[in-house]
């Protein structure tokens, strides 16, 4: 196999994987783990069902993989923060890529909740492992930040959690939002709304000066 062969079948691979992924989050998110099957997600994904069992093993391991691959879109922002960085920037960055994430991939943002509130029975040992040991980390250093004097003495892990929960709520509880607001969905300006909202009372909150909101962009 030539260099070239090999490079066009990792295209072709992660062209099949990406369409099983995608439509598994669908297939999942409207029935659950128990009433989703391996069937319902070939069909969404226009393959042969013995492609999935190929690609990803079972319909266990594509349930938690399509969960892994949430939480890490979700904290990808803080995976290259240091004592150096500048809390503003990373929280209103944190803030903002959350919001859009959701509005983006709602269904794997639905799907992660639900597998949370029906006791995490497929995330445990990634909840209590994986997951608790990269929170500690990044802990670490927002302790630090208060310990430079860059922001307020709090407790980083419930910050974590307010972020991921007041972030999440737009997307797990759109129907609420929307329909409390009037509207069949949220435009731009409702979303840059919310974030200015979040970057106010979050980062105010830890006593950080906000930064530029141009500046604060998502990546």
């Amino acid at each position: 196999m030539t260099a070239e062969t090999a490079d066009q079948d990792n295209v072709g691979r992660e062209r099949i994987e990406y369409c099983i992924l995608r439509a598994a989050e669908q297939v999942f998110s409207q029935y659950g783990y128990r009433g989703a099957s391996l069937q319902a997600i070939a069909d969404k994904a226009g393959l042969p069902k013995a492609n999935i069992l190929y690609y990803m093993g079972s319909k266990q391991a594509l349930y938690v993989r399509l969960l892994n691959r949430m939480m890490s879109r979700w904290n990808a922002v803080l995976e290259d923060i240091t004592p150096e960085s500048d809390p503003g920037r990373v929280l209103s960055e944190f803030i903002r890529t959350k919001i859009v994430l959701g509005q983006r991939y709602p269904e794997g943002s639905k799907l992660f909740a639900a597998e949370i509130l029906a006791g995490a029975p497929f995330l445990n040992k990634y909840l209590s492992g994986e997951l608790r040991d990269w929170v500690a980390s990044r802990a670490a250093i927002i302790r630090q930040w208060s310990n430079q004097g860059k922001m307020d003495d709090l407790d980083p892990h419930l910050l974590i959690f307010l972020i991921w929960s007041a972030t999440q709520h737009y997307a797990e509880y759109s129907a609420q939002v929307t329909g409390i607001l009037g509207k069949e969905a949220l435009d731009e300006a409702d979303l840059e709304s919310i974030c200015q909202f979040l970057e106010q009372v979050i980062i105010k909150g830890c006593g950080v000066q906000r930064p530029d909101a141009s500046l604060a962009a998502p990546r």
